[in-house]
């Protein structure tokens, strides 16, 4: 079994992308499984980067969603799995709400534009399983899904290629909200994860922040995606297609 390093830090190997702003690998029992996560020094238990201007006690326009979206929700967490649609992107289910979006979908098919709530948040983290494992359009989401920060020149250098193997699955198992004030989110997401008969459980950990009306992942920190093996789903919400 690899190393948590090797699971964090290695790049540019050929595999399934998860979520996308760098690639990495995870090697069970010989088989490559690749996820997207940002060079690994980082761990599950770092503090979410703070952004420069504190959350208010009561919303403004800043907290607005930029398509106008659900509610404004600026702290809370989620207790119980919310009601999705869900739709799938190759082989990969993401959810849809109309309160919680996404909201906005490109010409090329980049979804954006999540409720300012615990709930737009986790959407926002389960749609980038879908679009990071796009070899198609993951480039130009992790472009437009990375917010600004003091790493996103560095982590958008970074960036690898997209690419996927034959025979490799990906599915949201469930979730956890580790953090939440309304100016950032700490999303933990249970992925279950197949290829070639060799099944693992991850666990994605996507540091979030609210800016310019949206989910972005953080650039304030090297790991706006943190990933590591987990050995079943005690202890999340399930939650899936």
């Amino acid at each position: 079994m690899a190393t948590q390093d090797n699971e964090r830090s290695v790049w540019g190997r050929p595999g399934f992308i998860i979520a996308a702003v760098v690639v990495g690998v995870l090697v069970i029992a010989g088989v490559v499984l690749a996820i997207t996560t940002a060079a690994g020094n980082g761990s599950m238990d770092e503090p979410v980067a703070s952004p420069s201007t504190p959350p208010t006690a009561t919303a403004d326009a800043a907290d607005e969603s930029v398509c106008g979206i659900g509610s404004i929700e600026l702290s809370g967490t989620l207790s119980s799995a919310p009601e999705a649609e869900w739709a799938f992107q190759g082989t990969t289910a993401y959810p849809t709400s109309s309160t919680a979006g996404p909201g906005v979908t490109s010409s090329t098919g980049i979804r954006s534009c999540f409720e300012h709530s615990p709930t737009g948040a986790l959407f926002m983290a389960a749609n980038a399983i879908a679009q990071g494992s796009d070899g198609g359009t993951g480039t130009e989401w992790a472009e437009q899904a990375l917010g600004q920060g003091q790493y996103r020149d560095e982590l958008l250098t970074q960036l690898g290629t997209p690419s996927g193997d034959a025979g490799t699955r990906i599915d949201i198992a469930g979730f956890r909200v580790l953090a939440y004030d309304g100016a950032t989110a700490r999303i933990d997401l249970a992925v279950k994860g197949s290829a070639n008969g060799t099944a693992v459980t991850l666990s994605a950990v996507y540091e979030l922040v609210w800016q310019d009306g949206d989910w972005k992942l953080s650039a304030d920190t090297q790991t706006p995606l943190d990933m590591a093996t987990v050995p079943d789903v005690a202890g999340y919400i399930n939650w899936g297609a």
